[in-house]
């Protein structure tokens, strides 16, 4: 084990101690690997470089604190990229040594320890000024990495950002950050389980699929359990505190702090499933592509959300196509989610599944979902017709009202809902299912509460509909409902 005061380190939280923590980490990838132990102390560090066949260990009590570039410090310059500079993402997505904790085409790496990495002087902003950093951890084309145990304190733009990192495991990691808390961006082979991400300025939990490394890389074979995200005020988490007083800063003027798939998606999403996770005063789960990429082959499952913001299910395929041109549109298909418990969901919007014209989204399947909603929606959000805006940025607010107060579902081949149960506290002027330009969907054992004069499901354009079970409908198969309701 090398130790940093070893190599001159203070932890004094003063003097910057970035020169003894590279020297250490150097030496021990010399002697062909080993662990990098901090112990108790302040650690004020710029940019430190990971090496193949090193672990980083963070005793209790021992802190990497971010300088600060106003206090003259200078992280590692943003690397060049070629495929940054075609704006297919944002800039903070295209560099990673502008980070914290970097490292690139390494190997067999570990970041331990109940110790805690605070970005204090990093940078939040999608602008990046030179010298600045803006990630805790920055990891690109890397393999055989974990990061375990860490708590990390205001990440700038990512706590951790791997991108193109093969054999991911993030496990029993705390964030209370002030953007993105982990974005997992192209990746394969990655497992991230019993984390806490507190994120109320941008996402909690985020997978990607940039063009960042130059080429459509799907990210697949992903795990994510037994993980809580929320949208505390930034710092609360960790201090115990759990406030809401501060209202959102990026967007929409709400807390985030959600799971997402995208909203890069130009590589698509392939072989995920996450269970077990709490959402707690947060926006809904979202899941997108709209980039040309395959998001398919997803299973979600024991899920509870609390106090949600936005849409509490979201899934979008959609053509705003920011990539290299040609691409056809990409697809959304083989979606399970089940087993859901949502409380106090927005009185705004229902669920929203939603594809786009000649571009469905195909087979997907809900079941035992349970959902309460506020009620109070008035009869001009009934008459709201949400736009397909194709090319938009997909967010759910930019959909604006939903004319269904549970679920609104437009342009999907191949439905099917099964136990199914929403409800609303105050009368609500909507119906809870708004169904259009959908062929192929099934409905059994729904109940919703309703007002006498609404109707079950408002239908249009629909194809090839069954029913059976669904509360004040009797069981029914129909070819086609162009305009109809029931």
């Amino acid at each position: 084990m090398t130790d940093v005061r070893d190599f001159g380190a203070t932890g004094d939280g003063k003097t910057l101690d970035t020169p003894a923590i590279n020297k250490a980490i150097d030496a021990a990838a010399a002697a062909g690997g080993g662990t990098v132990y901090f112990p108790a102390g302040d650690y004020l560090s710029v940019s430190i470089h990971l090496k193949s066949n090193v672990a980083l260990y963070l005793d209790q009590g021992a802190t990497i604190l971010g300088a600060s570039q106003k206090d003259g410090y200078k992280y590692d310059d943003p690397e060049p990229n070629e495929w940054g500079d075609k704006k297919y993402q944002d800039f903070g997505h295209s560099h990673w040594h502008n980070g914290l904790i970097w490292g690139e085409k390494i190997e067999n790496i570990s970041i331990l320890g109940p110790g805690k990495i605070y970005g204090k002087g990093m940078s939040r902003s999608d602008k990046q000024p030179p010298g600045g950093g803006d990630k805790a951890i920055a990891l690109k084309l890397c393999r055989n990495v974990i990061i375990r145990d860490v708590t990390v304190r205001k990440g700038g733009h990512f706590g951790i950002l791997a991108t193109g990192v093969d054999n991911l495991t993030i496990d029993n990691v705390k964030m209370d950050t002030d953007r993105d808390g982990m974005d997992i961006d192209a990746c394969r082979n990655v497992r991230v389980s019993n984390c806490t991400v507190n994120s109320p300025w941008d996402d909690g939990i985020c997978l990607k699929a940039t063009y960042a490394l130059g080429e459509a890389r799907a990210c697949e074979n992903v795990t994510i359990t037994n993980c809580q995200v929320s949208g505390y005020d930034e710092g609360t988490y960790l201090d115990g505190t759990f406030k809401r007083d501060e209202k959102q800063k990026y967007s929409h003027k709400t807390t985030t702090g959600r799971l997402k798939f995208g909203t890069e998606s130009n590589g698509g999403f392939k072989n995920i499933t996450i269970s077990n996770c709490i959402f707690d005063y947060s926006r809904g789960l979202a899941l997108e592509t709209v980039d040309g990429g395959l998001l398919e082959d997803v299973t979600i499952s024991n899920i509870t959300m609390r106090d949600i913001t936005n849409a509490p299910i979201y899934l979008r395929l959609g053509a705003r196509m920011r990539g290299p041109e040609g691409v056809p549109v990409g697809k959304l298909r083989r979606v399970l989610i089940s087993n859901v418990v949502i409380h106090n969901a927005p009185q705004e919007q229902g669920v929203i599944i939603m594809g786009i014209p000649d571009h469905p989204i195909d087979d997907v399947r809900l079941e035992n979902i349970r959902i309460d909603y506020p009620g109070g929606g008035t009869e001009k959000m009934a008459t709201t017709r949400p736009s397909d805006d194709p090319k938009g940025y997909p967010e759910p607010q930019n959909h604006g009202p939903t004319p269904a107060y549970g679920f609104f579902i437009r342009h999907v081949n191949g439905l099917e809902m099964a136990d199914i149960n929403v409800a609303c506290d105050k009368p609500d002027a909507r119906p809870p299912f708004f169904v259009e330009d959908v062929n192929g969907v099934e409905f059994t054992n729904i109940q919703a509460t309703r007002e006498s004069s609404q109707p079950m499901f408002v239908l249009k354009n629909v194809q090839n509909l069954a029913t059976h079970r669904v509360q004040g409908v009797q069981d029914l198969q129909k070819d086609r409902v162009d305009d109809g309701s029931f």
